[in-house]
């Protein structure tokens, strides 16, 4: 009994977590939407949402709201099994990386030693949700969408993969507390700023945000893969895209910015608070891009990840390798 009980304390105390994690992520991604319509429609000189609620603060659930009560529409060809599925493959594999996100020193369900592979790993698999979206969809159009997102996956993928190894060659772990604490002294982004742009420019890819968001080219192929679509299995996918957007913005800023250590030498400010300061700023960054660049063209995104990022990034590689060979 006693080692049950334990199990089962364990248990329940894991999904208290994780049901707290779900329910900041939902509140996060709700605020997240008003934040990046605002600023889009400070930057492009209009209104923006500022009539349900004061200065528009509920607005994300006004959407919410709608998309609880329309009705689900599935295609009369589809595979209904896989159509339901994908969104919900989607929204979970979205949620995963922030089981060991750091925030503090002290705070994240599982410090566990590959915490930067296990991201990785995770991040590839949500091409599985949208390919599964796209190809049950029966629709040529979505199947198109999402052959691209599995493309372009695995093009930004590699350029990714090739940073993670150099940011863990020299923290000398690929944990995540490590490689804050490796930057004690000078953060990261001051080193490999040009590291720092490509693996930015990098998770716009893989979360498909502009100017990249080819799967989604309203222009071309009518929203993509989610275009078949409706009611809350299309809200699981638009929760997913956000979600995976702040856990990579949060991801960026623990290899890069130092994560919950302190700027400018403002130690008495909690780490978590500065934690929470950086990840915004980067974010903002996502809605600044959105808000700048125009889309590009599928071949241009193709270039870009394989004749540019990917030889710079192998470049890289066998610099740091060259050096800590000479060094050691």
């Amino acid at each position: 009994m006693g080692k049950r009980g334990f199990r089962l304390g364990v248990s329940l105390y894991l999904g208290v977590i994780m049901l707290l994690v779900l329910v900041l992520v939902l509140v996060s991604v709700a605020f997240l939407t008003l934040a990046e319509r605002k600023i889009l429609g400070a930057m492009q000189l209009r209104v923006g949402p500022g009539t349900v609620g004061f200065f528009g603060i509920l607005q994300p659930f006004a959407d919410g709201l709608k998309l609880l009560l329309k009705e689900t529409v599935l295609p009369r060809s589809s595979n209904g099994i896989l159509f339901i599925s994908a969104p919900i493959l989607s929204f979970s594999l979205s949620l995963l990386p922030w089981s060991v996100i750091t925030f503090n020193l002290f705070h994240s369900i599982a410090d566990i030693g590959l915490g930067v592979l296990f991201i990785l790993v995770v991040s590839s698999l949500n091409v599985y949700g949208i390919v599964l979206a796209g190809w049950s969809s029966n629709s040529k159009f979505a199947f198109i969408g999402a052959v691209r997102a599995a493309a372009q996956m695995i093009s930004y993928e590699l350029s990714v993969g090739l940073i993670l190894i150099i940011i863990g060659v020299c923290a000398g772990s690929l944990n995540l507390s490590d490689i804050v604490l490796a930057q004690k002294h000078l953060f990261n982004i001051v080193t490999f700023f040009p590291l720092f742009l490509i693996f930015f420019i990098s998770i716009l890819a893989e979360t498909n945000r502009t100017p990249f968001d080819l799967p989604e080219a309203e222009a071309e192929l009518v929203a993509g893969y989610n275009v078949e679509y409706s009611s809350m299995i299309f809200a699981l996918f638009f929760l997913a895209e956000y979600s995976n957007i702040i856990v990579m913005s949060a991801f960026a800023v623990i290899l890069f910015i130092g994560g919950w250590l302190p700027v400018f030498g403002l130690s008495f400010i909690p780490g978590a608070l500065w934690f929470g300061v950086k990840t915004s700023f980067v974010l903002f960054c996502f809605v600044w891009v959105r808000a700048t660049f125009p889309r590009y063209r599928y071949d241009q995104l193709m270039y870009l990840g394989w004749k540019v990022f990917l030889p710079i990034t192998t470049t890289f590689l066998i610099f740091v390798y060259a050096v800590f060979a000479v060094v050691l």
